[in-house]
């Protein structure tokens, strides 16, 4: 099966991207994500265990994701009921708050009772995949930054304590 997607979005590439990344947080907003559990992050790649269920499927699998922040993250199956696994996020800025997302994903079951199994389900979980995470990064939209400002006060100089004169 072939998912191929790519959507302009008004979100910033580095929030999506942190969004794609943070597998830990899928079961909140991807109805499907019974569980996740971050295996391994650095700044050159996350692995992850995720558990799908969703209408009576139910099925593991494990990634290990290179990744360049903010506009690549590659998705690769270490372990599941896969016979090949094989995805990539490209999201390139087009401005400060806009970019555009391109999803791919290529996968098999390894065998045809899981492919008719979860097949449908895991389909219509993949083509569904990049609205949720739009949506996800528009519910956690990044404040604005602050514009720049008249700068500083200049400094006053100290005020001078002269005792009274006695006299």
């Amino acid at each position: 099966m072939q998912v191929r997607r790519s959507v302009l979005v008004d979100q910033p590439a580095h929030h999506l991207f942190d969004v794609i990344e943070a597998a830990e947080h899928y079961p909140r907003f991807l109805p499907w994500c019974a569980g996740a559990q971050i295996l391994e992050r650095s700044d050159n790649v996350v692995a992850a265990d995720l558990q799908v269920r969703w209408h009576g499927v139910a099925f593991a699998f494990r990634t290990r994701n290179p990744k360049q922040r903010p506009g690549f993250m590659a998705i690769h199956l270490e372990q599941g009921p896969f016979r090949h696994f094989h995805g990539e996020w490209h999201l390139t800025e087009l401005a400060a708050d806009a970019c555009k997302v391109v999803f791919q994903l290529d996968y098999a079951f390894d065998s045809g009772v899981m492919t008719q199994l979860a097949g449908p389900v895991f389909g219509q979980v993949t083509n569904t995949l990049v609205d949720a995470f739009v949506r996800r990064a528009g519910a956690l939209a990044v404040a604005p930054a602050a514009a720049p400002g008249p700068g500083p006060a200049p400094a006053q100089p100290p005020a001078v304590f002269s005792p009274p004169s006695s006299g």
